[in-house]
């Protein structure tokens, strides 16, 4: 993926983009730190009688753990990282254009996919919440077509920018 920087005037839609991952990141950064908290309680809960067992680090540890998941997802696919495998020899540019291109139109299937089941998915828990800390459980089903429409926006732009190649641009 053509970094922000390496471009000499990105485009509005570029720079959205670019701070749509780092946000991301943050984001990222953010489940992870935090999803340390309840784990690391529910570890001293279960071998001291300090703390006392809290059912609700739980739920929140597995809520945190999926978005986790999924926003690791979505950065590995604006990175180019997630789902790719090099497993073709040295080839030009153009043919590695093709093969990349051929390669995240799978990714686009998957993201349909993940949209539409995802939309579906987070219908059916629309109106229910979860059984111990009471959270909606829409905020957790969300996580499947966020990460969808996500793959679609990043792996659109990175056919675009393949698809430039094939036709002869600079990369």
């Amino acid at each position: 993926m053509t970094e922000i920087s390496a471009v000499p005037n990105p485009s509005l839609w570029r720079r959205a983009t670019a701070a749509y991952a780092k946000l991301l990141e943050i984001l990222l950064a953010a489940c992870v730190g935090i999803l340390v908290i309840p784990v690391t309680l529910q570890i001293i809960s279960r071998y001291t009688p300090l703390i006392p067992s809290y059912i609700w680090t739980e739920e929140m540890a597995r809520f945190l753990f999926v978005w986790t998941i999924m926003i690791g997802a979505m950065v590995g696919i604006r990175e180019s990282q997630h789902f790719e495998v090099d497993v073709w020899p040295d080839l030009s540019r153009r043919s590695e254009a093709l093969v990349r291109i051929l390669a995240r139109l799978g990714v686009l299937a998957l993201a349909f996919v993940f949209v539409w089941a995802g939309i579906e998915f987070t219908r059916f828990a629309w109106n229910r919440t979860s059984e111990l800390a009471d959270l909606p459980l829409w905020l957790i089903h969300v996580a499947w077509p966020v990460a969808g429409v996500t793959w679609v926006v990043f792996a659109g732009e990175q056919i675009r920018d393949e698809m430039r190649i094939l036709a002869g641009a600079k990369p």
